[in-house]
């Protein structure tokens, strides 16, 4: 059997050689079979790919992936199931918040005959508003379009070959990695672990990222926006009936006065934002079927650099 661990790489050159040297200690000397470490570069502007490539002379199993600009965690990820051979794949961070450890761990449920296994997070180390999103996008994600999310949220996982060509021929772009896996519903195993605080660096993750991330999976999993919209439209077409009918009653019997501004205005201002709300969600789903149409890839290569063993 042989092991990839993918690991997706974006201003991570202070992280690299611990990560590597903690991986060494607690995972590879452990291994009882073949391995390869398969590390993106996803246009980072720093030294990340000329530390990828120093830990290539160190260690010949590391695998130098170099992408022709910056496509995102997601892409960035899918980029190396593309690239490994192995006949497992663990997505592990480059940021050193989860225990390496846990990859021996989800190796051994894999061994159980569970295809994919998710390192679920029973807490986290962070600051408060980054746990509250992150809960926040859990529940709505649960409620609305994938109700096998674990608590929590995932970001580290182990997948099974049959489901790396799966996830690799889907080719999608603006659809996270993770979410693909809990849609293609296999019959996961579970890895608990607490999410440490970072200690090396400063993650770019920023808070524009995570909100298109949760506008991605909520549009690409659910189809809850579209049938909002739908309400908002009927709740507002009962109460515009409603109001017109007590309107023309007012009107016959007398009582209509000829001041009227202000409730004309907040109508129109009301009606005005719900299309304007409407029109958003339209052309969010237009945008991405577009982009669908096109069919450009989520990533583009630019090289990719591997030792012989």
């Amino acid at each position: 059997m042989k092991l990839s661990i993918v690991i997706p790489v974006y201003f991570n050159e202070e992280n690299l050689l611990p990560l590597y040297m903690d991986l060494k200690e607690k995972v590879l000397n452990q291994l009882e079979c073949e391995y390869e470490i398969v590390m993106v570069d996803d246009g980072s502007k720093d030294r990340s790919y000329e530390v990828i490539l120093q830990l290539q002379v160190i260690d010949s199993h590391v695998i130098a992936v170099k992408l022709s600009r910056n496509f995102g965690e997601h892409a960035a990820t899918l980029a190396a199931l593309s690239v490994c051979t192995g006949d497992c794949a663990v997505r592990k961070a480059a940021d050193m918040q989860e225990d390496s450890a846990i990859v021996l761990d989800m190796l051994a449920k894999y061994e159980q005959g569970h295809k994919v296994v998710w390192a679920r997070r029973t807490d986290r180390q962070e600051p408060f508003f980054q746990v509250l999103f992150s809960k926040t996008y859990t529940r709505l994600m649960q409620k609305l379009a994938l109700p096998n999310m674990p608590d929590g949220g995932v970001d580290t996982f182990l997948i099974d070959r049959q489901v790396i060509d799966y996830i690799v021929n889907q080719n999608e772009s603006n659809t996270p990695v993770t979410e693909q896996i809990l849609w293609s519903g296999f019959t996961p195993g579970y890895v608990d672990y607490t999410r440490k605080k970072r200690e090396i660096g400063k993650s770019k993750w920023t808070f524009s990222k995570k909100l298109k991330m949760a506008i991605d999976s909520l549009l690409g999993f659910s189809y809850f926006p579209v049938r909002l919209m739908s309400v908002i439209g009927i709740i507002s077409m009962i109460g515009s009936i409603v109001i017109g009918i007590a309107l023309i009653i007012r009107r016959l019997s007398g009582f209509i006065d000829v001041e009227g501004y202000t409730s004309i205005m907040v109508l129109i201002l009301l009606s005005f934002g719900i299309i304007m709300f409407s029109i958003g969600i339209l052309g969010e789903y237009l945008w991405r079927a577009l982009d669908a149409a096109r069919n450009r890839p989520p990533y583009i290569i630019e090289k990719i650099t591997k030792k012989e063993q």
